[in-house]
């Protein structure tokens, strides 16, 4: 298989594992609307949108029926919400209709112990309200620096009952690193449950994505890294994507990635 091939496979694959976003502090209804019309494409759709929870209701309305699932965020981007807030958060984002709930661990907490104890004490608090609506740790592993700390982290956010480990906010200098994102991946293969794995900030080409897909290849098998359990949380990918699987395509478009 040539190069191009691979990287129009990798496209194809990133495509359907895409959480499209949008968590801009200047996000509005029009941008939530124009994030819908695109999380849709003659190529096919993303797996979801990621919007700020007060646009939840828009979103689902505006997605009903089509597959794309609807995303949002609690204890974000700090990860230092009170804990009764943070509940309060997610009561509100399962009200509201969110399909998937991506949450922020308290990661200074833990680089101030030197240990993520207290990380899965709360992920259960989380986890009793958030039900079967999947819940996405939030590591901040760009912040955590240490490969221990990350370690500690990613196997209290199983023990606390997450449903994927994620990377970062895209909020901090290092988002999403292959080194990282390499632990978290052997976490996940040594758990005798179901977990997921998203690769979150700065992940803005195919080649990059292809890395990813890659890497859970590897570690966890050929057809693992589905979107069921593999997610990429980007907002200008899907350009590259696009741009990628058809001659014609526009190129990537601006925007961070979170």
């Amino acid at each position: 298989m040539s190069a191009a091939s691979d990287l129009q496979n990798a496209a194809r694959r990133a495509l359907v594992c895409l959480d499209l976003t949008n968590l801009d502090d200047d996000c509005d209804e029009a941008a939530v609307a124009e994030l819908c019309r695109r999380a849709q494409t003659p190529e096919g759709s993303v797996a979801a949108v990621c919007v700020w929870p007060r646009f939840v209701p828009q979103a689902r309305a505006a997605l009903l029926h089509t597959g794309v699932r609807v995303a949002t965020v609690i204890n974000f981007p700090s990860g230092e919400d009170d804990l009764d807030e943070a509940k309060g958060e997610a009561r509100a984002a399962v009200f509201d209709g969110a399909d998937e709930i991506d949450m922020v661990i308290p990661w200074r907490a833990v680089l101030r112990a030197g240990d993520a104890t207290m990380v899965a004490g709360l992920l259960h608090e989380i986890k009793d309200i958030t039900g079967e609506v999947p819940l996405k740790a939030i590591l901040e592993t760009g912040e955590l620096k240490d490969p221990v700390l990350i370690g500690l982290a990613a196997e209290a956010a199983i023990a606390g009952g997450a449903n994927f480990l994620k990377t970062s906010t895209g909020k901090t200098p290092v988002g999403a690193t292959p080194e990282a994102a390499r632990i978290l991946l052997e976490t996940i293969a040594r758990r005798d449950r179901e977990v997921g794995f998203k690769a979150s900030g700065g992940v803005r080409t195919v080649e990059q994505a292809a890395a990813y897909l890659a890497l859970a290849d590897g570690i966890l098998g050929a057809g693992w890294a589905g979107p069921r359990r593999f997610r990429i949380g980007a907002s200008g990918l899907l350009g590259e994507i696009l741009a990628t699987l058809r001659a014609d395509g526009a190129a990537g478009e601006d925007g961070e990635d979170y």
